[in-house]
């Protein structure tokens, strides 16, 4: 088996930085099940995250324990084992918000039940033979990961550049939880693809899984919209339509959907690397003063000089 090193710019190399997984915490009482005022589809279409999410980034850190023993290069090792740190708790962070939605009257099981059966058993482990079969099936689902991460970087860094949801009056609480999210995935955007690249990088095999990735993502968004504005007890008739997905792009409080079109082109190119989307400037200084990061490091340190 071939170990091959991902093509990484010398800018973004100087720029690399150890990644940490923040045991951040945030409360729910006060947030709104329309937290984007007077835009419930705007609202339910980014809660889509917390259905969509937990069962994803599980499954992303499943996947790359099986992986680990397979890298050859300690820095990138590293950068996996604080990537796998980061998503768990992702996974737990937007977990955490699904309470608080049955609270309000809108019980999120049959969508997550579906969800659950995608990356627990359609994209799960299969009772192969070892050997060539197993070793495809394994690379297949690491090139799958590195082509969702394409998107949650690219959405990383919209929410943090979403300036729209801010003068909107988003509730605060659920904006830090999206941005301090989107932050650590453009922190982590290169790591993904690298351990790709590294383990086997095939351009057929990227292309691939790029197409089955983003028709899971956009049949899975579509569906949790849907489901979410038929199921809101507080909407009569609530439907949701690409239509009102673009027009919430071009009002700057979803992605706008030409973003999304253009973003493509960039993952298939043969030159693509993470790098070039998003700041790692940016998402550094929105983590140092995220409410729910900065807490998180003052508990920590705590912590810390209370065992020494």
């Amino acid at each position: 088996m071939s170990h091959k090193q991902s093509r990484v710019p010398g800018s973004v190399a100087s720029e690399h930085i150890p990644l940490k997984a923040r045991d951040v915490s945030f409360s729910w009482a006060d947030t709104p099940l329309h937290w984007l005022p007077g835009d419930p589809f705007t609202a339910h279409t980014i809660n889509v995250l917390h259905l969509l999410l937990p069962a994803g980034e599980r499954w992303f850190v499943h996947v790359y324990k099986q992986v680990l023993p397979r890298i050859r290069d300690e820095r990138l090792r590293a950068d996996v084992i604080g990537f796998i740190g980061q998503e768990a708790m992702h996974a737990q962070a937007h977990d955490e918000v699904l309470p608080h939605l049955r609270e309000q009257g809108l019980d999120p099981t049959p969508y997550t039940a579906q969800v659950d059966w995608l990356f627990e058993k359609l994209l799960g482990d299969r009772a192969l033979p070892p050997g060539r079969a197993r070793h495809w099936w394994l690379m297949e689902r690491v090139a799958m990961i590195a082509a969702i991460e394409h998107y949650t970087a690219f959405l990383g860094d919209w929410v943090l550049n979403a300036e729209e949801l801010d003068r909107r009056g988003a509730d605060p609480t659920m904006l830090d939880l999206l941005r301090w999210h989107g932050a650590e995935e453009v922190e982590h955007r290169s790591v993904a693809f690298d351990l790709f690249q590294h383990v086997d990088g095939g351009y057929r095999r990227r292309v691939r899984t790029w197409a089955t990735a983003f028709t899971a993502l956009v049949f899975l968004w579509q569906r949790g919209a849907r489901f979410f504005m038929e199921n809101d007890p507080t909407l009569v008739g609530g439907r949701a339509s690409f239509r009102a997905f673009h027009r919430g792009g071009r009002a700057g409080t979803l992605p706008s959907t030409g973003a999304m079109l253009r973003s493509i082109p960039r993952y298939l190119s043969r030159d693509y690397h993470p790098s070039q989307e998003g700041s790692t400037a940016q998402a550094v200084a929105y983590l140092a003063s995220s409410p729910a990061a900065t807490a998180a490091e003052q508990a920590a340190a705590q912590r810390s000089n209370g065992s020494v």
